[in-house]
């Protein structure tokens, strides 16, 4: 067989057999919480009625039917890009402007991002304004929407055109080790991104007010000298502008790093409650998750590039995904569009190493603040977040980032005791 007919074959069954494992772990995550829908779990009965998990069941099956068909519908699409000749359609096209080289592939990739944005528009669209309206999430405006959507266009415009431009020019550079130059430039980019984050991008989707309790605040500042964490202030987030979820979170990196709350779980959680939230994010900190994640993450692109580096001089690459013309744009699209369905596997050991390090958060707010505080907060968090608490086990230990509800609660009520 020949090599091309080989790779697209190779592809073809990574792509089924990636889409078939989805299907089937959705499918028993459903069965799960609609067997144990009847009934609220032991862990939680002081803590979460009949009527919210009910709607934490209804909730998670309803978005796991809309990921079922989004998946068959996103897998169409990517075989229609790759062997049903989307991408070389839209390769062609640009060639027929004449421009040159750097900027033919700055204008494809962008003309692609787009076109993508697009198609998966209408999934959007259901998802914010019908099925979390219907179980009273959605607080976006079509303003708010269709705003969001032109800061995200124009961002595209203002800084993924730049950088993208940057690494094309890198990879047509006569170097043997240009992978070695774009991973450079690819970290530091991320670098930036995350220090100029919380204070010159997330202003433009949200606005962030300094927490005016001063008792909360007094008491956030003492925790925070305790685990020995120095920010650029605590925030509250208009969360409630968009949704009704409630979440918390630090971010940035040296003194741009700063505490945010979403405004929806300060009405949800007492000051006990809130402080044992923290104490979790702190958590990461002092465990150095952060940059464990990122040197993990900077390993991880390394190795992609160095086997970009290699597939680029491969002609059976290019014409084994539908395309004819070999370009370091379409190296690189078709690289970041054939990875998933090859490198899937991976997902539930990265999920494994992140809930390692969610125990190890759980452990620090243990020690710091009163572990019946987080567990109540969770409990909180799950309610108004309609959190199932009843996952399927196998369905969480390939998905899930985080342990699932009754692991989590069973190991802070072992740590309590």
């Amino acid at each position: 067989m020949e090599p091309v007919t080989l790779f697209s074959a190779l592809f073809v069954i990574m792509v089924t057999i990636h889409l078939l494992l989805e299907l089937w772990l959705s499918a028993r995550q459903v069965r799960s919480v609609q067997q144990h829908r009847p009934t609220v779990p032991e862990h939680f009965s002081d803590n979460l009625t009949l009527e919210a998990h009910q709607k934490a069941a209804d909730y998670t099956t309803a978005r796991q039917k809309l990921g079922q068909i989004e998946l068959l519908y996103g897998t169409v699409l990517l075989l229609a890009w790759t062997l049903g000749g989307g991408l070389q359609w839209l390769d062609q096209l640009w060639r027929g402007f004449g421009f040159e080289p750097l900027y033919l592939g700055v204008g494809f990739i962008l003309s692609l991002m787009l076109i993508g944005t697009l198609l998966e528009l209408p999934f959007s669209l259901y998802r914010t304004f019908i099925l979390e309206a219907q179980f009273g999430f959605n607080r976006t405006t079509r303003a708010t929407y269709i705003g969001d959507l032109g800061k995200q266009f124009l961002l595209l415009l203002l800084i993924g055109a730049p950088f993208v431009g940057v690494i094309l020019w890198l990879m047509g550079l006569a170097s043997p080790y240009w992978w070695l130059q774009v991973w450079a430039v690819w970290m530091g980019f991320t670098l930036l991104m995350i220090w100029a984050w919380p204070t010159f991008l997330a202003p433009l989707f949200n606005k962030f007010s300094p927490l005016e309790n001063e008792n909360l605040a007094n008491r956030i500042e003492a925790l925070l000298q305790q685990a020995g964490f120095d920010c650029d202030g605590i925030f509250i987030m208009d969360g409630s502008k968009r949704s009704g979820h409630g979440n918390a979170y630090f971010t940035g990196l040296g003194k741009k790093r700063r505490i945010v709350f979403y405004d929806t779980l300060l009405e949800t959680l007492s000051e006990e409650e809130v402080l044992a939230v923290l104490a979790h994010e702190l958590g990461h900190f002092h465990n150095n998750h952060i940059k464990k994640r990122l040197l993990l993450g900077a390993a991880t692109t390394l190795f992609s590039l160095a086997i970009l580096g290699w597939l680029i001089e491969q002609p059976w690459f290019y014409q084994g995904l539908g395309m004819d013309t070999p370009s370091h744009h379409a190296a690189l699209v078709l690289f970041l569009t054939a990875s998933a369905p090859f490198t899937f596997w991976l997902q539930p050991m990265m999920a494994a190493y992140s809930r390692k390090h969610e125990f190890e958060a759980d452990d620090f707010a243990a020690e710091h603040t009163a572990a019946k505080d987080l567990i109540t907060a969770l409990a909180a968090l799950y309610r108004e977040n309609a959190s199932t608490v009843t996952p399927d086990w196998l369905y969480s230990a390939y998905h899930d980032s985080h342990p699932p509800a009754p692991v989590r609660i069973a190991h802070l009520e072992q740590r309590e005791k």
